[in-house]
């Protein structure tokens, strides 16, 4: 079972209904028109659409799998006294004093760009049931980070 927030949940099943409704069609309709173009043993056109609709049909039943193991989190539900899924955490990093936020959240929703790290990241593990003001140390490529949990707030980041 995946746990996700309703905003990753609806943004997959976008994702799924572009794929099941734009691309498959265009891909059946590029099969259809190279094979009207005669002999398939040489046609690169034909096999390229084949090749393109294998993979879109591997991301359709991926996603599908997904959204069926898919669980919206009840944010009203969620504690806001330690990290969790959906935890917006406020952190300094004991090192270089530097300080950094990020959402827990999903492995299917996470991204960088957008502040959100997966809860199964080694910073997400290791930030998981932690409270204010503790103290983690997190083994990374880079070497260990120590972490101190400044806040904690429900949901994602506002933008």
């Amino acid at each position: 079972m995946e746990y996700m927030s309703q905003e990753g949940y609806d943004k997959l099943v976008a994702e799924l209904r572009e794929l099941e409704l734009v691309e498959l069609p265009r891909v059946k309709d590029a099969i259809a028109e190279a094979r009207d173009k005669g002999d398939l043993s040489e046609n690169f056109e034909y096999h390229a659409a084949k090749r393109e609709q294998g993979r879109l049909l591997s991301r359709i039943r991926f996603k599908q799998r997904v959204l069926e193991f898919a669980r919206v989190i009840d944010m009203k539900k969620l504690q806001s006294d330690c990290v969790g899924l959906l935890s917006r955490v406020e952190m300094t990093n004991l090192t270089n004093g530097s300080s950094m936020t990020y959402t827990i959240a999903s492995p299917h929703e996470a991204n960088l760009r957008e502040g959100k790290i997966s809860i199964k990241s080694p910073i997400g593990q290791a930030l998981l049931n932690k409270k204010v003001g503790d103290v983690v140390e997190v083994q990374v490529p880079a070497g260990v980070l120590k972490l101190r949990i400044e806040s904690i707030q429900l949901g994602p980041t506002e933008e």
